[in-house]
Formats: structure tokens, sequence, C-alpha cells
């Protein structure tokens, strides 16, 4: 949550249950991790309950590759977005399995994080509203849809274009599929990580 307005309207009157959930989710020994099935590949979700260094990480992965691709971070040192808002619904939508979950409201939830588009159309707000309904108990669904997709996370919003060879990448301070950044994904990675999600 990068606003008190969406805390607010995510946790609602009941912080504490949160916040227990919260420390149930990160005290574990081993690191909890939620799969999502793409077009080429994986997108694991992985809850990294390091004591000295707690985040999510957002890594593809495709079994012909030799490694994951960490595409997004969300802690202390937030790295991202690692999805536009195509890339973000295709994943939620393609009923693929072999995944935590086939259902698109958990799937584009688990995802939402990892998500930034200055571009998200009308309907992602009534995309967005139902996964909520469906899957949690906020009492203001489409005012926190409307904060979510406002702000999106750490990273903002972010421009994406397509490359010469037609690939998305954006303009993104802090994503490593910014060609322009130092820290960038090499050419070639950046092109599988592409078609990989292509919608």
């Amino acid at each position: 949550m990068q606003s008190e307005e969406a805390e607010e309207l995510l946790f609602g009157a009941d912080y504490d249950a949160a916040e227990d959930f919260h420390r149930q989710l990160s005290g574990r020994a081993v690191w909890p991790t939620f799969t999502v099935p793409v077009t080429a590949g994986r997108l694991h979700i992985v809850y990294r309950n390091h004591e000295e260094d707690p985040g999510t990480d957002y890594l593809l992965h495709h079994p012909d590759w030799d490694r994951a691709e960490l595409l997004a971070q969300d802690d202390g040192h937030f790295m991202g977005p690692g999805l536009s808002w195509p890339e973000l619904t295709a994943a939620a939508d393609n009923g693929s399995t072999g995944g935590s979950t086939t259902d698109p409201h958990s799937r584009l939830l688990l995802l939402l994080p990892a998500f930034g588009d200055a571009a998200v159309p009308t309907a992602a707000a009534g995309r967005l509203v139902a996964a909520l309904r469906a899957r949690t108990a906020v009492e203001d669904p489409e005012a926190l849809a409307t904060a979510l997709l406002e702000g999106q996370g750490p990273c903002g919003p972010t421009h994406w274009t397509k490359d010469g060879d037609g690939r998305r990448v954006n303009d993104g301070s802090y994503s490593f599929r910014n060609p322009a950044n130092g820290f960038a994904l090499p050419a070639g990675r950046l092109a599988r990580v592409a078609t990989a999600l292509a919608p």
C-alpha cells in the first residue's frame, strides 16, 4: 500500500487480524510460494521470509532456460514493475493448469503488486473490483480498486512500448524490463521474457 487511504480500505477496522495473518504467513520456516502459468513458462511469487531481508519476489521461469528471471521485488529495495496490464490479465485468465490455482481472481490479486502500467483500460477497475469481491472481505472494493490502480505499488505507473522486434519494454526507473537501465536484463533475456509473457 502506497497511501494511508488504500491501507485503510484494504485492512478496514480489523487491522489486528490483517497483522496476525501477515505474521502467520511471514513467520514460516518454509517460504510460501505460489505459481501462475503464463504463455511460455511459469511465474513464481515467493514470499521471502528471511528475517533480515523480507519481501516478495516475482520470478519467471521456463524449463528450457538456465535461470529464472527476476521481474519485480516488493520490499525495502523495490524493483519493477514486471508486468503490463495486458500481461497481468493474460496470466490471470489463461486457465492453464500446473499452478497454485486456476482461479482468475486469485491469480490477478497474486500478481497485482508486480504490475505497473500508465495505460490501464477503463474496464480494469471493474475487473479488479470483481476480484476483490470474490477473494477478499474489504468493505468498499470499488474505492480500493480505484486507489490500487491509481497508485500501482512502489514503482507506480510506467509507459510500455514495443521494441524493434515488437516485444514489450517499459520506461520504469526501477524496472528490469527497461533497456535504458544499467541493471536491465540483457537484450536476449528481455526478449525471452516478453515472449513468455505475451498475451
